[in-house]
């Protein structure tokens, strides 16, 4: 299940592009204003995010800028009530993927989310277990105490790890190996997600370690008491 970060000021709009996409089956966290977008951000990982232009404390594109800035390369698509040329190529300019203006049809939205979050499909079926934590393929799921779900570039990135555990990758290696056509994509933005992965461990009681710093090399390995 694709995760969305939906950020819509509009309460009615946003409860229905909310009930729409959770109805396609996309797990949805849904904000009201740019600065609880930005928090989101700040705390988890997204395959997609959904920004309006216009809203409160903080503008689509200051949460655009935010986000691009700490290394965030999430697709992103921009929703605005403005048609005017210049608006749409400051939003791509700026690092949106792509731009829908208001009012749209539904099913348009949904083309431009699967257009977005377009992946690999087949991933190996096979469990990975490193201590007491499990990833699950087929729903993206890491468990251990509990479970949750991760964002597609999370799960690679932990199943790359998990399969190389005790064994240091270093940046440039992660990011040929999970970010390899994304130009956009450098050493920060490998740092981020492992700080996301790093909170997902913690999360769920994991008895693994994650050891580096910003810039590498990073080693996934199980407790020695797990």
């Amino acid at each position: 299940m694709l995760k969305i970060l939906l950020a819509e000021d509009t309460p009615d709009l946003n409860r229905a592009l909310t009930m729409i996409l959770t109805h396609e089956g996309y797990f949805v966290d849904s904000v009201l204003d740019g600065e609880m977008a930005l928090d989101h951000l700040h705390g988890d990982a997204y395959d997609a995010v959904i920004l309006d232009i216009m809203m409160p404390k903080k503008n689509g594109m200051e949460v655009l800028a935010g986000m691009r800035s700490e290394g965030n390369t999430a697709p992103v698509l921009l929703l605005t009530a403005k048609a005017e040329v210049d608006d749409r190529v400051a939003g791509l300019d700026a690092g949106a993927d792509d731009y829908l203006t208001k009012p749209f049809a539904m099913k348009e939205l949904l083309a431009r989310i699967r257009s977005l979050t377009r992946r690999r499909t087949l991933y190996s079926s096979e469990e990975l277990r490193v201590g007491n934590i499990t990833l699950n393929a087929d729903r993206l799921e890491l468990r251990g105490e509990n479970a949750v779900r991760l964002s597609i570039k999370e799960f690679e990135l932990l199943q790359l790890l998990m399969k190389n555990s005790g064994r240091p990758l270093d940046t440039t290696f992660l990011l040929k190996h999970i970010w390899p056509a994304d130009e956009k994509a450098d050493g920060g933005t490998v740092w981020l997600y492992i700080c996301y992965l790093r909170s997902k461990l913690t999360a769920v009681a994991a008895n693994v370690s994650l050891e580096g710093e910003r810039g590498g090399p990073f080693v996934l390995s199980a407790s020695e008491k797990g």
